[in-house]
């Protein structure tokens, strides 16, 4: 007589869920501008009050890492940005990260700064968020990813206030952060207006690189532009 508690399905270890992959412009740091594969993961456990991906917290399909590879070759762009959501929630993008470079992709990762960037292969640009205390995830900054930035890495600072600027250039000061890595401040976008914040980095003189996001001005955070 068979069992009536059925087996459960092995979890594979060669897939990740998915919100979306798409084509598009990079729309913030260094690569701005550039037409880009975006493979976004699905999954955070951070809730910055002004998250422009919420919709990327829950869901999602799952892909296996030669599906991603497929549909990334597709698409046809030299540069690949897997983001989130928080992509290191899972740890399996890692593998999709060196697979992403061995097949000769320029590529970069989008991460909010919780979570260990150490492990990531040293061939990916770690864009690392350091949280202000505006985005009400502060708390959650691992300060111990500093130590391994390099200068193929970016920092990047959502300001939401003039407090907010203040402490992030107390941050930049006090730790030295423009020796260890480029970093960027960029404007909450409807928080802090884009002029006032260039304004404020000019009047500082300050070693950082001023940015907004250039999506949300072509296509007002549009999934999948």
């Amino acid at each position: 007589m068979e069992s009536e508690t059925s087996t459960p399905e092995p979890v594979s270890t060669d897939r990740l869920r998915l919100t979306e992959i798409f084509v598009s412009l990079q729309g913030e740091a260094r690569t701005a501008g550039r037409v880009t594969t975006f493979v976004r993961l699905t999954g955070c456990p951070l809730r910055c009050q002004y998250c422009d991906t919420a919709y990327a917290f829950h869901g999602g399909e799952w892909w296996n890492f030669d599906a991603i590879l497929d549909k990334v070759r597709e698409l046809g762009a030299h540069h690949v940005c897997v983001t989130g959501g928080e992509p290191l929630a899972q740890k399996r993008a890692h593998t999709l990260l060196t697979m992403l470079c061995d097949a000769g992709f320029d590529v970069s990762l989008e991460t909010s700064g919780s979570l260990d960037v150490s492990a990531v292969d040293p061939r990916v640009s770690r864009i690392v968020d350091i949280k202000t205390p505006d985005s009400h995830e502060s708390h959650r900054n691992l300060l111990s990813n500093l130590d391994v930035l390099t200068p193929h890495d970016q920092l990047k600072f959502v300001i939401c206030s003039r407090a907010d600027y203040e402490w992030s250039r107390a941050m930049l000061r006090d730790l030295q952060l423009d020796a260890r890595c480029e970093v960027l401040f960029s404007p909450s976008f409807t928080q802090v207006d884009p002029t006032q914040l260039a304004d404020w980095v000019v009047e500082d003189r300050l070693p950082v690189r001023f940015q907004f996001q250039l999506h949300k001005v072509l296509w007002n955070d549009e999934p999948g532009r």
